[in-house]
């Protein structure tokens, strides 16, 4: 069955997407509860895998691009970073636990904005690459990019980030709300979309449907948690195995050039009305954002220090 952005929907790709999914849910709940197996997933894995790919024992497409081994990489060392400042008392009431997570994920949004630009001015004809990814620019990655910058402009309340009080000590970023993380999920998927069209699917919406749903159902308050989590265990599987192989994995972009353009302007009409919406408050309330958070009025943001007991006078609980 074909859709308008992607083709291959048949009852086996379907039910290995949606599989996908759960998995990724998973692990990211068993590895957010237990820091010995956090440690295993995140700090042993990696270095197992970079091994047995840099001696060829396993490999993928991914593997053979400078820019799916750094994707894998910043996010497993974003990952340990959130670790140190979850579990060292020490690094989590420093200025490294505000300014190490805004970093991590302004690196990780710059690195798509760069991608975003050179595949516009690098593949003006349809090409496929030495990743087997077809590849085409054009105004869709400007827009993405833009998109991108604003999503960037958009982030407020790093300096509020603290450790949940809850044997979980997740790292919670309570400003990061609702409206920012739907804004990344345009921007990310379109990116995905545009750079990675042949994965898109699943190197994209499955992560992105996978943290978001960890976001609403299983813990608030600590998406970006969330989404460095999801992001390394799918990264690590995509750099080791080349999943493409099999047919479950045959959900593919349609490489119509108006669903690009479409998912282009989407991304970038949401981010900019996000911004817009940041913008407003800032002036509103009087606010700076360089030190202050900006939503705390909102029932959003209490809801998410509510959840990790960051209230006063809040029972410790899971």
């Amino acid at each position: 069955m074909k859709g308008f952005f992607f083709d291959g929907y048949t009852v086996e790709t379907i039910m290995m997407f949606l599989g996908l999914i759960a998995l990724l849910v998973i692990l990211n709940e068993v590895s957010r509860k237990n820091k010995w197996v956090a440690t295993v997933f995140y700090g042993v894995l990696p270095l197992v895998l970079g091994i047995l790919v840099i001696a060829g024992v396993t490999s993928s497409p991914s593997s053979k691009t400078w820019f799916g081994a750094l994707k894998t990489y910043s996010a497993v060392a974003g990952v340990i970073g959130f670790m140190l400042i979850r579990y060292i008392d020490k690094i989590g009431k420093s200025k490294f636990a505000f300014y190490f997570p805004v970093v991590i994920l302004v690196v990780n949004i710059l690195e798509a904005i760069y991608r975003e630009i050179e595949v516009y001015a690098n593949y003006t004809v349809p090409v496929v690459d030495e990743a087997g990814i077809y590849m085409l620019g054009g105004p869709w990655n400007i827009l993405n990019a833009l998109a991108g910058l604003f999503l960037m402009l958009s982030l407020t309340g790093w300096m509020g980030i603290k450790v949940a009080k809850t044997p979980s000590r997740d790292m919670v970023w309570a400003d990061q709300l609702w409206f920012w993380i739907i804004a990344y999920d345009f921007w990310n998927i379109a990116y995905c979309y545009n750079c990675i069209s042949s994965r898109a699917m699943y190197a994209g919406v499955a992560i992105i449907i996978a943290c978001t749903l960890c976001e609403c159902f299983c813990k608030r308050g600590i998406w970006l948690q969330h989404r460095a989590q999801t992001l390394a265990l799918f990264g690590m599987f995509s750099l080791a195995f080349d999943y493409s192989q099999f047919s479950a994995f045959s959900i593919v972009a349609t490489y119509n050039p108006d669903a690009w353009l479409t998912l282009g302007i989407l991304s970038f009409v949401v981010n900019l009305a996000v911004f817009a919406y940041t913008v407003s408050v800032i002036v509103k309330r009087k606010r700076n954002p360089l030190k202050q958070e900006m939503f705390v009025e909102l029932k959003a943001y209490r809801r998410n220090l509510e959840a990790n007991n960051l209230l006063p006078d809040n029972a410790l609980s899971e």
